[in-house]
């Protein structure tokens, strides 16, 4: 289930000097792209994907309870600018996604005649480091 959206009518945009390769102009333009998306005013999303989504992103969540994304891959701002609005929606889609129920599995007869056998060896290992007393023999 692939839920399409674009979220960028939502989304505030700050700039920063980025850091990396820029040549002369990394010193004086503002490159670096941070994109921020208020979750709780969005009127994109219903209630419960808001709350999945605070659930799965929150390390990227701050305590106003805003999504914050930052690129500085490329020279220019407006390929930046592109590069986060793709991230955060990719994100987004991605914490949406309702994660499968794990099946349990029984053990094949195999790999528990194989288990068994080993703890058979060890034992068999263990009981051989045994002092044998003058009382057995």
């Amino acid at each position: 289930m692939s839920i399409a959206f674009d979220l960028t009518d939502e989304l505030q945009f700050r700039t920063a000097r980025s850091s990396g390769a820029g040549g002369q102009n990394v010193n004086k333009v503002e490159t670096m792209v941070v994109a921020v998306w208020n979750i709780a005013a969005s009127e994109k999303l219903t209630q419960t994907q808001k709350e999945l989504i605070f659930q799965k992103l929150s390390h990227h969540i701050n305590k106003k309870g805003e999504l914050m994304l930052a690129s500085q891959v490329y020279r220019t701002q407006l390929a930046n600018k592109a590069e986060v609005i793709k991230k955060i929606n990719r994100k987004v889609q991605a914490a949406l996604i309702p994660k499968k129920p794990r099946i349990a599995s029984k053990p094949t007869r195999l790999s528990v005649e194989k288990r068994i056998n080993q703890k058979k060896n060890i034992s068999q290992i263990k009981s051989g480091r045994k002092k044998i007393r003058k009382e057995d023999l």
